[in-house]
């Protein structure tokens, strides 16, 4: 269901990976880890002037037209002041503006609130993490984002159409035959019900991909609790790497579609915070549209299992 090209190098190893139905590329270059860029210091910016925080919370955020914002847990979710999508809300996840080690109901609560959102919309929805500022977070303090719109993205739009494709040509589901293969390699991490990977063509470095017996986002509320703990369980994974920011974003068809299409969770980690703003994205991510990705994913899962035992 992929294809890996060895490319000629005069030392270590540098392959080009490609998966045939949806077209996605990544090089793989692990030498380049020996830069240690990926887990160096550690920075994250304080809660003097954080509008998430608490105490300011009410002053800053809008609300629901109907006057109000929604509670559940500690989660708050209103709509986003600056939105880059038709359908757009944020859900703040703690009221503490730093973490040391989320809990399972802090995010399955604000994935409850996301999810109760998103299925009342008529277009395709995601549920998207930024966590810390060297992953993309305007704001340090943990928050979702919640995005509608009438066509998928672009990541979303190539897995629908080549599930349609595929099931065309096979009469089997993508997913199911993806989880079929993958399950037997070294990439596989764990998960029966939602079944956690280090994919095999990453779209970021360290990619895990978790696959839901879902499509739509309606059906989301009962693997909430599952799908929680795989997302501590990579994040563990990330921090014990030394890795502290992260992007994670989740993706669902539409409502009533049968393309054989599975909802999936994409998690990726990213460069710590740093005073020199050094970034993981550059021309190759930004205008390629071709990740360059340090870890191996099988590397990856070795260290999964080194790091349980």
């Amino acid at each position: 269901m992929f294809t890996v090209t060895d490319l000629p190098i005069d030392r270590g190893i540098l392959q080009q990976r490609e998966e045939i139905f949806t077209g996605i590329r990544c090089v793989i270059s692990p030498d380049r880890l020996r830069r240690r860029i990926d887990t160096g210091e550690f920075l994250i910016r304080g809660s003097d002037d954080c509008q998430f925080c608490p105490d300011r919370f009410a002053q800053f955020t809008p609300t629901f037209e109907d006057g109000k914002r929604i509670c559940r847990g500690e989660s708050i979710t209103f709509p986003n002041l600056y939105p880059f999508s038709c359908h757009h809300t944020v859900t703040v996840i703690t009221r503490a503006h730093q973490v040391d080690r989320f809990t399972k109901k802090q995010i399955a609560d604000a994935l409850h609130a996301q999810a109760g959102l998103l299925a009342r919309t008529d277009g395709y929805p995601s549920i998207n993490w930024n966590y810390l500022a060297s992953a993309g977070a305007s704001v340090d303090h943990p928050h979702l984002q919640g995005l509608s719109d009438n066509r998928p993205s672009t990541l979303a739009e190539r897995y629908i159409v080549a599930c349609k494709r595929y099931q065309q040509k096979h009469g089997s589901c993508y997913w199911d035959d993806w989880i079929a293969q993958e399950t037997a390699t070294e990439r596989y991490l764990f998960g029966d019900e939602i079944t956690w990977f280090a994919h095999a063509v990453p779209v970021g470095d360290r990619e895990v991909r978790a696959i839901l017996p879902i499509t739509c986002v309606g059906d989301l509320p009962s693997y909430i609790d599952t799908l929680a703990e795989g997302m501590l369980e990579v994040i563990d994974l990330y921090r014990l790497t030394g890795t502290h920011a992260f992007n994670t974003s989740l993706f669902f068809d539409r409502a009533g579609s049968t393309h054989g299409f599975r909802a999936f969770c994409s998690m990726i980690s990213r460069i710590n915070p740093n005073r020199y703003s050094i970034s993981d994205s550059a021309f190759m991510e930004r205008i390629h549209f071709m990740p360059v990705i340090l870890t191996m994913p099988e590397e990856l899962g070795r260290k999964y299992r080194e790091l349980k035992n």
